[in-house]
């Protein structure tokens, strides 16, 4: 037992360290009154700390601290402070040359003053960006150059209006427009490249239309097509080239041969 205390102080001693890699000396610390009074702890919550987690949760115990950090050389002290600082002096921070800053600085700040870092050369801040955006600045930003931009642009977009990324060059940015476009529109992305974007199609497809992908040439698409159409359309499926997609058409044709004797017994009793 004494062992397991010893290596635990160590382990903990060995992350009390600030972000120079130097140990953290709290007697020598401008905030080591907090110490005593519980709103700091070494290896715990400290805003000398190199970590992170550490940093964070000594400037949300003591938030009235973080503007005097937004000028910190150590860019992920920044960040944090950017979390907790006053709106008006975290601002001039969207110039920061840290994307991690310049995030923190989009998640806090209105649309209005973080509108031109939709071209910032970070996509993490250009996605905080567009999850701010609406209407056509929201639509511009599927011209953005990297797919996991135009794919939160997609999840966000009305349906009726993501069709706009139907034809994107990415499988999956047009995965998720199956997954969000309107269904009046769906018929038109069943002939598309990729197998796993008209999966998406069959799986939302209206039931009637499915046959459709009775030829395609992706076992997974008809295998869902097979799951879903009208039972009158089973048939397409009854001879298809993969085991699987005819045991899933024959399955299905079996339980609709039983339906009306199992549903007989049910309806005479009800009566």
């Amino acid at each position: 037992m004494a062992s397991i205390e010893s290596e635990t102080r160590s382990s903990s001693a060995d992350e009390a360290l600030d972000w120079h890699g130097h140990p953290i000396d709290c007697d020598s610390c401008v905030h080591r009154a907090l110490l005593a009074v519980g709103r700091c702890r070494q290896a715990w919550s400290c805003v000398v700390d190199r970590r992170i987690k550490h940093i964070d949760r000594f400037l949300r115990a003591n938030p009235e601290l973080a503007d005097g950090y937004l000028d910190h050389p150590y860019f992920e002290l920044r960040a944090v402070a950017v979390k907790y600082a006053g709106l008006f002096r975290i601002a001039p921070l969207i110039h920061d040359p840290e994307p991690e800053v310049r995030s923190a600085c989009v998640a806090r700040l209105p649309l209005e003053r973080v509108r031109g870092l939709a071209k910032d050369p970070d996509r993490r801040v250009r996605i905080g960006v567009a999850l701010k955006m609406q209407g056509k600045d929201l639509l511009d930003m599927l011209a953005d150059p990297d797919n996991h931009v135009r794919v939160v642009v997609v999840r966000k977009l009305a349906p009726d209006v993501v069709a706009a990324a139907m034809h994107d060059p990415e499988p999956t940015v047009r995965r998720w427009v199956a997954r969000r476009l309107v269904e009046t529109r769906l018929a038109e992305m069943s002939h598309d490249p990729e197998p796993l974007v008209r999966m998406e199609v069959a799986a939302r497809l209206a039931p009637a239309a499915l046959t459709i992908f009775a030829e395609d040439p992706d076992l997974r698409v008809r295998f869902t097509a097979a799951e879903r159409i009208l039972p009158e359309f089973l048939h397409l499926f009854l001879e298809d080239a993969d085991p699987v997609v005819r045991e899933m058409a024959e399955s299905r044709s079996a339980a609709i041969a039983d339906a009306p004797a199992a549903a007989g017994p049910n309806v005479h009793r009800l009566s």
